[in-house]
């Protein structure tokens, strides 16, 4: 297993900020300009036979898994009334099966180029195996925060999680009409995934409750290896953005530039500070870092929106996926950010998103940059098999109740 060691972690220089000065924004995509061959990922590779099929085979991979997952979810769900430990620590192993599902998914649908670069904040945390597998030391637990590009992108993140060993540990700030999509919602709120209707009235106890919840110590079978403190391990992953990138919410952008004097992004959303503010007050005792990436995808033409290129459709089931998902990481510790005022707050975090920003834009810096390549994949071909564990460990336990019942019952009446 190789190591990146500070001289050589693959480190992309930050651009001094340009964005300063507002730029063009266009609010029209060209999305639909674009001819077959223009699109990034080039010509769709999968004529509509094949794409039928890749649907059809796509969905009962991910209709059987997660039915195992969610059955199991069910299974461990009275543990909460005998012991809460062991009702979070059997779902945190759901939510790592469930990981395994969209890892082995896009390994297998949506195969794609993951370039990981970093500063020298994240120097010797990031390394690669021979088999080309990446590995992240990252702490067990931190705050992530992200821009949002296209849908995917969190699937991503998650898989970056699992490279870390953190992937039955990750929450993930979502908004709140994902819940009542049937089986995976209800699935998401077993995961302790904290839901969010955009009105700070409303959102505000129940993101308290959550956080209060990541800051509880522990003594059950969830506890993290090298935390001392007690505290189980989580990754809180927050899109400051609140969206992805879309016409629609680039408008919004625009508007709100507009309102507030703030120049608009190039190629991200104006993000807004409250909840991430409010989340680094609540965790700032238990958790000493805030981890940053910045999401670009190769080949997005200016002016069009990688969530139009990149659809479901477009990514497992044409053959498009991003010809590469550049990923560049850093990190800074919570207590340097300026959290003692809310205005400070929102300042060092449009700092950020500028700094993001230019380094999307910098096209040199992106063709120049060393980075670690590797995939989205699972460890092993059998390693996703483990998803049905839970079952299988209630069917040999209800098969052997079963059998002990029967012994007594052949027992009392041979007895009469």
């Amino acid at each position: 297993m190789s190591r990146i060691n500070t001289e050589g972690v693959r480190q992309r220089p930050i651009p001094k900020p340009e964005s300063a000065v507002e730029p063009e924004i266009k609010l029209t995509s060209n999305n639909d300009n674009l001819k077959n061959d223009d699109h990034p990922a080039g010509p769709v590779k999968h004529g509509p036979p094949m794409q039928y099929f890749r649907i059809a085979c796509f969905a009962v991979f991910f209709s059987i898994a997660a039915l195992a997952i969610h059955s199991a979810q069910l299974l461990g769900a009275p543990l909460y009334f005998y012991n809460k430990d062991y009702f979070y620590a059997w779902q945190a192993v759901c939510k790592q099966y469930f990981a395994l599902v969209l890892i082995t998914g896009t390994y297998l649908f949506a195969p794609t180029v993951i370039r990981i670069s970093g500063d020298a904040s994240v120097s010797g945390q990031l390394r690669q195996f021979p088999d080309g597998r990446l590995e992240c030391d990252f702490p067990e637990r931190l705050v992530l925060i992200a821009n949002h590009q296209i849908y995917t992108d969190w699937t991503y993140l998650w898989w970056v999680s699992y490279t870390a060993a953190c992937h039955g540990h990750i929450y993930i700030i979502l908004k709140e009409s994902l819940k009542y999509i049937p089986m995976i919602g209800p699935g998401m709120m077993f995961y302790n995934f904290i839901f969010m209707s955009r009105k700070w009235a409303k959102d505000q106890p129940r993101l308290k409750h959550r956080l209060q919840q990541l800051s509880t110590r522990h003594t059950g079978p969830v506890l993290g290896r090298k935390d001392k403190s007690g505290l189980d391990p989580a990754w809180l992953l927050i899109f400051p953005e609140g969206t992805n990138l879309s016409p629609n919410t680039r408008k919004s952008s625009a508007r709100w530039s507009e309102k507030s004097g703030i120049p608009d992004m190039k190629h991200q959303l104006l993000p807004r500070s409250t909840g991430l503010h409010y989340c680094l007050e609540e965790l700032k005792e238990g958790v000493d870092w805030l981890y940053d990436c910045t999401i670009a995808y190769e080949g997005v033409p200016r002016g069009s929106y990688g969530g139009q290129l990149y659809t479901l459709r477009s990514v497992y089931f044409q053959g498009r996926a991003p010809k590469s998902v550049n990923m560049h990481w850093r990190r800074f510790a919570i207590a340097d950010i300026p959290l003692h005022s809310k205005e400070e707050t929102e300042k060092w975090l449009l700092d950020r998103w500028r700094e993001k920003d230019d380094l999307i834009e910098s096209e040199e810096e992106k063709k120049h940059a060393q980075y670690i390549e590797t995939e989205v994949r699972p460890k092993s071909a059998w390693e996703p098999l483990q998803l049905f564990a839970p079952l299988l460990s209630a069917y040999l336990l209800c098969n052997i109740l079963i059998k002990l019942i029967n012994l007594v019952l052949t027992g009392r009446l041979s007895s009469t």
